[in-house]
């Protein structure tokens, strides 16, 4: 099973797996629609990661100018792809760096 499948999978239980860095437990909530826990873990972040992260928070909630101003902060391009798309982008990502 790869990296994104195996976070899919962890989606049944009730909360994300404790070795989960913050970038993908924030991730992980966000799937689980719970946005507001999503926020909270990256809110305060100062690194680019946690930026990006929530830069496609806020396209999520439809927030394009504080989104365009996250992804300045990560040193991103605002994306053309879906949410799912980027998504999953963002979980290969953090999986990768987690391996």
């Amino acid at each position: 099973m790869d990296n994104v499948a195996l976070l899919i999978s962890s989606l049944a239980e009730a909360a994300p797996p404790q070795n989960y860095s913050n970038h993908l437990k924030a991730l992980w909530w966000a799937k689980k629609n719970n946005w507001d826990k999503a926020h909270d873990i990256v809110q305060d972040g100062k690194d680019p990661g946690s930026s990006w992260i929530h830069a496609w928070l806020h396209r999520v909630e439809g927030d394009e100018g504080n989104a365009s101003y996250w992804y300045s902060r990560a040193g991103k391009e605002k994306p053309e792809m879906s949410l799912d798309d980027e998504w999953l982008l963002l979980v290969s990502h953090f999986m990768s760096l987690q391996a």
